[in-house]
């Protein structure tokens, strides 16, 4: 998926910074010095992108949010790089408008060869796997799922079934390249528990949203940042335990 926009960037290698306006497809200014920025070819005045993302660090900003970019993998693919940074100023303002008007408007990715899981979000920092998108350069919707994270901001209390739960519903509802990569939520079976976590609850919500309360996930979102959430909670908003509401989606899980 592409977008049209425009970003403020600034590059940071060898303590030298350099800010510039810059268009998707830029990655250097024509006078950027050289160096650890894969020394990036020079076609009639412009820069053509190289291949890989620079090890460094970018700042982008864009209406007043922000994303700062820490690679520490040379040979990170930089379409890969370019999609993280679409995703995040295309999607996370939605986030931060339907879920948490006081989220942070600065967050930080780190890409990290050394880390061995897909990614985690810890306060405003998220850690992405270089060695995942190597052989899954589809699955950028893991930035979605991640960015949901900062936004939740929960501050204890919160079920990790729950928060993870939302966090994929967010993934199926504004994920930009699920398809390609191969991401969908899985169908029903009796071996599930609302409590799976993920893709399972994730679908669980999607599905209570169709046919119980179209405001289910924002509701449950609120009580959770408030920490407010209980087990009652659910009968509050919908007048049934979440076990019996389990029961009703087993019985017709159609979407």
């Amino acid at each position: 998926m592409r977008h049209s926009l425009n970003y403020s960037m600034i590059i940071g290698t060898l303590g030298i910074f350099l800010m510039s306006a810059c268009s998707k497809s830029d990655l250097v200014t024509p006078d950027q010095p050289k160096g650890d920025l894969n020394e990036t070819a020079r076609v009639a005045g412009n820069v053509t992108a190289a291949a890989t993302t620079p090890v460094g660090t970018v700042i982008y900003t864009s209406n007043g949010y922000k994303v700062t970019i820490t690679n520490k993998d040379a040979t990170f693919d930089d379409a890969v790089r370019q999609k993280f940074v679409d995703i995040f100023f295309s999607v996370y303002p939605q986030l931060v408008t339907k879920f948490n008007t006081g989220a942070v408007k600065a967050v930080t990715f780190v890409i990290d060869p050394a880390y061995s899981g897909v990614a985690a979000t810890s306060g405003t920092t998220i850690t992405y796997s270089s060695a995942w998108f190597h052989s899954h350069p589809q699955d950028v919707d893991v930035v979605t799922h991640e960015i949901m994270h900062v936004v939740q901001a929960y501050t204890g209390g919160a079920p990790g079934w729950l928060t993870e739960g939302i966090a994929d519903y967010v993934r199926y509802k504004y994920g930009v390249n699920n398809g390609p990569a191969g991401w969908s939520l899985p169908n029903w079976s009796s071996s599930q528990s609302y409590t799976d976590a993920y893709r399972v609850t994730a679908r669980f919500l999607a599905w209570l949203e169709l046919h119980v309360r179209t405001s289910i996930v924002t509701d449950l979102n609120t009580a959770l940042r408030n920490k407010t959430y209980t087990a009652n909670t659910w009968v509050s908003l919908t007048t049934k335990t979440v076990d019996q509401l389990w029961a009703d989606y087993s019985a017709n899980p159609a979407l």
